[in-house]
Formats: C-alpha cells, sequence, structure tokens
C-alpha cells in the first residue's frame, strides 16, 4: 500500500488569512481523520457495507467523504438519516463499526506532503504526536499499518481520557507525554472541534481546509491562529528549530 498518495484538495483562500509566521512552539499535535491521513475510502466502504446489508445501493465517495471527520455518527447521519437517539442508530452503529475494524486501512493512506513535512519536524528537532477521536481500538492498528506508531511521541485517542474532543483532556495528555509546555504545542486539525480544544487547552490552532470539511463549515470563521491548505503549508508556521 502506499504510503503517502492522497493530495490534498484545492480549496479557496480567503484574502483575509494570515501570513504565516513562526509560532513559539517546541510541538505540534496533529488530527488524524483528514489531517494526517485519508482515511475516508474504509469509513465510506464500511457505510456501504452496512447500506448493502440492508438491500440498499452504495453511495459515493464525494458523498460521504466530507463527514468521515465524524466517525460513524456522521457517516450514518449522511448515509442512513439517522441520529444518536434514534431507534435504529445503535444497532447500525455496532455494524458499521464491525465493517470498519475488519478492513481498516485497505485504501486509507497519508495525505500527500504529510511524510516530508514529518520527516521536516524531526529535522528541527520538533516533537510531534497524534490526538484522535478515533477509538484506541482502531487508532493503534491503523497507525502500525501506516507507520507512524513509532514514530509519533504520544498518541491520545477518543477514549484514551474520559473526554474527547473538543474537551481539551485529551490535548493536555498528550503535551504532558511529550514533555512540553500546552502553549509550546500548536494543534492542527480539520474540524472546529479541534479549533475548541486547542483553545481550551491553551494552545495556538492551525486549521487542515484539505480535509473534510462538511458543507456548512465555514472555517473562516473559526478562531483559529492559521489556515492551510496542503500538509506541507504547515512548515512556515513552525520555527526552524526547537529551542
Amino acid at each position: 500500500m502506499a504510503a503517502d498518495a492522497t493530495p490534498a484538495r484545492p480549496v479557496d483562500r480567503p484574502e483575509q488569512d494570515a501570513a504565516p509566521r513562526p509560532l513559539p512552539v517546541d510541538a505540534v499535535l496533529f488530527d488524524l481523520d483528514g489531517t494526517l491521513a485519508d482515511t475516508a475510502p474504509d469509513l465510506a466502504a464500511a457505510l456501504n457495507r452496512v447500506r448493502r446489508d440492508r438491500g440498499l445501493d452504495a453511495l459515493p465517495l464525494t458523498l460521504l467523504r466530507p463527514y468521515a471527520s465524524h466517525g460513524a455518527r456522521g457517516l450514518l447521519g449522511a448515509g442512513m438519516g439517522v441520529a444518536p437517539g434514534h431507534e435504529t442508530y445503535e444497532t447500525l452503529r455496532l455494524a458499521f463499526l464491525e465493517h470498519y475494524a475488519a478492513a481498516l486501512c485497505v485504501e486509507t493512506v497519508l495525505f500527500a506532503e504529510v511524510a516530508a513535512m514529518l520527516d521536516a519536524l524531526e529535522a528541527r528537532s520538533l516533537r510531534w504526536g497524534i490526538v484522535t477521536n478515533k477509538a484506541e481500538r482502531y487508532t493503534h492498528p491503523l497507525l502500525a499499518a501506516l507507520g507512524l506508531d513509532a514514530r509519533a511521541g504520544a498518541i491520545v485517542c477518543g477514549d484514551t481520557t474520559p473526554h474527547a474532543k473538543p474537551h481539551p483532556a485529551p490535548l493536555l495528555l498528550a503535551a504532558e507525554r511529550l514533555g512540553v509546555a500546552p502553549e509550546r504545542c500548536v494543534y492542527v486539525g480539520d474540524a472546529e472541534r479541534d479549533v475548541a480544544a486547542g483553545i481550551a487547552a491553551g494552545m495556538p490552532t492551525i486549521v487542515a481546509r484539505y480535509g473534510y470539511l462538511e458543507p456548512q463549515d465555514e472555517p473562516g470563521s473559526w478562531p483559529a491562529d492559521g489556515f492551510i491548505d496542503s500538509p506541507g503549508a504547515l512548515l512556515p508556521w513552525l520555527p526552524p528549530r526547537a529551542r
């Protein structure tokens, strides 16, 4: 499987974007789905297996991709029209997760530029880790398949702490595991909850606009410190070396 193949999708750049400038940080924390890895193909495939089991036609990846950051909840909402509280939601959720666990890294790859960007972070002696709302039972096998499990200095999942993002607890734990003060970490993610979690943790935040933005999302209104349209565009936001 290719390790670094999915190109970031081009997006319009608002003219009010702040010019990149090196943030005073010693570490970078990343969201996983839609930020480091293009997991949408395998998530969408799991949703379509749920549909197939119920005699429904598959939906195109282009329709499901924007909802991939929200996992089972987002994809079941987009693909089955159900939300938490619906009488069939829990049954569908368990079926979706079973299908996903059985094939979670078939078409998933790192976004283009991610491998080179991580190499550049390490060359600059910047520590880095991953904070995701994906559960540990899916995250660790996926990161092993992608070759990131041994490289990340911290891996915090949706069930590692009692709270998931947008609560700051996962980000604070990741900073602690890296041995870096929260204010010296920057958090990079593609969802509004990532910005909220970073701010609550006292971290600067960067929005990955190439990720899984839903049609109604307005990332320009999120109070982030910066925006990037490809993984490599993160580098000008980082110091040339950790202090």
